[in-house]
């Protein structure tokens, strides 16, 4: 069975990834895991001392060495533990079910990609410890974990407020279409007004294909605001944001023309790091 899968670390981003991730397994009704990976690189595990220092009377550095890094390595482990428990109080207080609890000693985007089987969506947070607290910051790992993984991805905000209005960012593009079926088949945005804007200009074949998409998002359910916007992509979806006080994003992660350049160019930068609510990006 795939889970509803929430990265876990010492950042603020982790309190607001508890309570998404909560609201997403509820609303996909699928289990949740949470997930914990110990950095190997800043806590490595049995580090090789060997040749660092060549001469035998500095042996005793050596085995100290070691054992500090030994130490540190298990207050961290420990540390995750707590984590993982006080994140799994909170998602069970957000009305989740009890999650799984997994801790891995490696590298973020390598585990993930191990676990990717068991994913049916991955919640984490935009800003992870190691990154600065500027609100326009953009974790480091963020941009590989969605070239690696080929699962959705909801990348959250600061803080947490419970989604009533979904925005899909369109281009008329056959992946477009695909964002458009796979939102249409899911549970997750069941029952929330949605409003489907394109950016581009307002030409006969740009209202043809975005009435398109407009019928199929009707057809399953949904009720839909359909627009076309002028301008610069993220510029013109940030000012629809708030003007309609959307809660959240969902964007294909590739498409054409513009919005091809999300996560692989500038586009995505500047969209996840201006974003002030959660996106979800759908592969």
């Amino acid at each position: 069975m795939t889970h509803v899968m929430a990265c876990i670390d010492n950042s603020q981003s982790s309190v607001a990834v508890c309570d998404y991730a909560a609201w997403a397994s509820q609303r996909l009704d699928a289990p949740l895991t949470l997930l914990h990976v110990l950095d190997e690189e800043k806590y490595p595990a049995g580090a090789d001392l060997s040749g660092s220092i060549g001469l035998g009377s500095r042996e005793h550095l050596l085995e100290e060495l070691a054992t500090l890094d030994a130490r540190r390595a298990r207050l961290a482990l420990e540390q995750g533990q707590d984590m993982l428990e006080k994140a799994r109080e909170r998602t069970v207080i957000g009305g989740a079910a009890i999650p799984e609890l997994k801790q891995r000693h490696g590298h973020l985007v390598e585990s993930l990609n191990d676990l990717q089987d068991e994913i049916r969506l991955l919640v984490i947070g935009k800003v992870g410890e190691d990154s600065t607290r500027n609100a326009h910051s953009l974790g480091s790992q963020i941009e590989a974990v969605v070239r690696t993984l080929h699962r959705p991805i909801l990348i959250t905000a600061s803080g947490y407020k419970e989604p009533e209005k979904v925005m899909l960012a369109f281009d008329g593009s056959p992946t477009a279409y695909k964002t458009v079926q796979m939102l249409a088949a899911s549970p997750l945005c069941e029952g929330l007004p949605l409003h489907l804007v394109m950016v581009g200009a307002e030409s006969e074949s740009n209202r043809e294909a975005l009435e398109k998409a407009h019928d199929m998002l009707l057809s399953s359910g949904f009720v839909v605001q359909a627009q076309i916007r002028q301008g610069e992509v993220e510029t013109a979806l940030h000012a629809y944001q708030a003007e309609h006080g959307i809660d959240l994003l969902v964007m294909g992660a590739y498409g054409h023309s513009r919005i091809r350049q999300f996560l692989v160019g500038s586009t995505t930068t500047t969209m996840l790091r201006t974003a002030t609510v959660p996106v979800l990006l759908l592969r």
